[in-house]
């Protein structure tokens, strides 16, 4: 199978544990078998390669998102990224002009595109490969999947298929409707619109030809910023006569809030928390190093993280963003290709975070115009480079930098600091990289 998974979000209905660079996917929180914890992606990708083992995947996902990717996925994932977000339409185009000209996928052969963030079973995987098998056959363009509703939802696209057979056309697609008539679109046997579809390689990189002038997938990259936003729904899928769905009637859950995530959580609590026996459907997810105690609450989710902690009744917890966006936007917490960050204390002329580099990697070779730093070396083993003086560290050793000092530092083990930045104007847009051959 040819699978393109969309990562995107802005990551605000699932604060303070997601922002904009560690989106909902990649939350740690589902317990695997061995007792670790696994994310949204890392389970979609564990099911694909379990149905599929030569499943070829491709995320489709924007800058900020790529080392959260790798580090969680591995080097071995296909990944196309985004230059700016510009809704599902370029997002598709893009990643199917990579499929073809970055990977050699043949025009001849099917893609199936999703969301990487189903709560689904196996079986839904197996529905993918009847799917793409589908969208092989040539008897339409675009093969949907239509997920069998479990209630009138608010919150999807409604597809009215023709006929009551598994696979058939389609009659109508409905705008997501108030819950009396998304109950008589269920009378019709309407099924949920879940972004779900194949279609053979060539037709998409046909439409995106249609509606935009490029010439290749770099020269679409290139491009990307001036591209209309427009989903795939309204460019494509509406359009479009030679159109089939296919019935899925396992289980499908949209995580996208918290009253839904807890729902697939399997235990009542991930990280240091404490509920007394008078608790009742209270979820706590904490990833500070204090403890959490939860007494006597009913319907109640407690998140903590070095973003923010939330405490909400769990049906009011749909109604999170208009607030998140007047939070302070300090990014506390952030993996990257190199290793990770946490914001440890903020004040008026000084920023403290703990650094964890992975072994073999480095930070970039800078300098800062209006601060200096300070590095307090506290696990690990590496070097530094301070205006083009090499000297190794190791615990317990402290490394100066004043504004405008060019440096780096070198990970030889995994390597722990703590970075103090001093000034009076710290920005982040304060950052002059330069070349270093090493």
């Amino acid at each position: 199978m040819n699978i393109v998974l969309l990562s995107g979000g802005s990551g605000k209905r699932l604060w303070p544990l997601s922002n904009d660079i560690r989106s909902k996917q990649f939350i740690k929180i589902f317990k695997t078998e061995d007792g670790n914890y696994e994310s949204m992606v890392q389970r979609v990708y564990r099911q694909i390669e379990k149905i599929d083992t030569n499943a070829k995947v491709t995320i489709a996902t924007s800058k900020t998102q790529v080392s959260s990717i790798y580090n969680q996925l591995g080097e071995n994932v296909g990944v196309s990224v985004e230059p700016c977000r510009r809704d599902t339409f370029p997002a598709i185009a893009l990643a199917t002009s990579y499929l073809a000209d970055v990977q050699g996928v043949d025009p001849e052969e099917p893609v199936i595109v999703c969301p990487v963030d189903p709560y689904v079973d196996d079986d839904y995987f197996e529905a993918l490969k009847a799917l793409s098998e589908q969208a092989a056959k040539g008897e339409a363009n675009l093969v949907l999947m239509g997920i069998e509703p479990t209630y009138p939802s608010e919150k999807y696209g409604y597809i009215i298929p023709s006929s009551k057979d598994n696979v058939s056309g389609v009659s109508a697609f409905k705008e997501k409707p108030d819950v009396r008539t998304a109950e008589s679109y269920i009378a019709q046997g309407a099924l949920w619109n879940g972004g779900v579809f194949a279609y053979k390689l060539k037709y998409v990189l046909n439409k995106a030809h249609e509606l935009i002038d490029y010439t290749d997938y770099q020269d679409l990259f290139n491009k990307y910023e001036t591209l209309k936003k427009i989903s795939f729904d309204y460019a494509v899928v509406e359009k479009e006569d030679k159109i089939q769905v296919m019935r899925f009637c396992g289980r499908w859950k949209d995580l996208g809030t918290w009253n839904t995530l807890t729902e697939a959580m399997e235990e009542n609590s991930v990280g240091e928390a404490i509920m007394n026996d008078n608790c009742d459907n209270v979820h706590i997810v904490n990833e500070l190093n204090v403890p959490i105690l939860a007494m006597g609450l009913h319907d109640v989710v407690i998140s903590a993280s070095p973003d923010g902690i939330l405490v909400s009744d769990k049906e009011q917890s749909s109604y999170i963003k208009p607030y998140v966006d007047e939070i302070n936007k300090q990014i506390m917490f952030a993996e990257k290709s190199w290793g990770s960050f946490r914001v440890l204390d903020i004040e008026k002329e000084c920023l403290t975070i703990k650094v964890t580099l992975n072994s073999g990697h480095s930070m970039n070779y800078h300098s800062h115009k209006n601060r200096d730093e300070v590095w307090v070396v506290i696990a690990g083993e590496g070097r530094t480079i301070v205006d083009g003086m090499e000297q190794e560290v190791s615990v317990g050793d402290v490394i100066t930098m004043q504004a405008g000092c060019r440096h780096t530092i070198i990970a030889i083990t995994e390597l722990k600091l703590i970075e103090v930045q001093l000034g009076k104007e710290i920005s982040v847009n304060d950052k002059q990289k330069y070349s270093l051959e090493y």
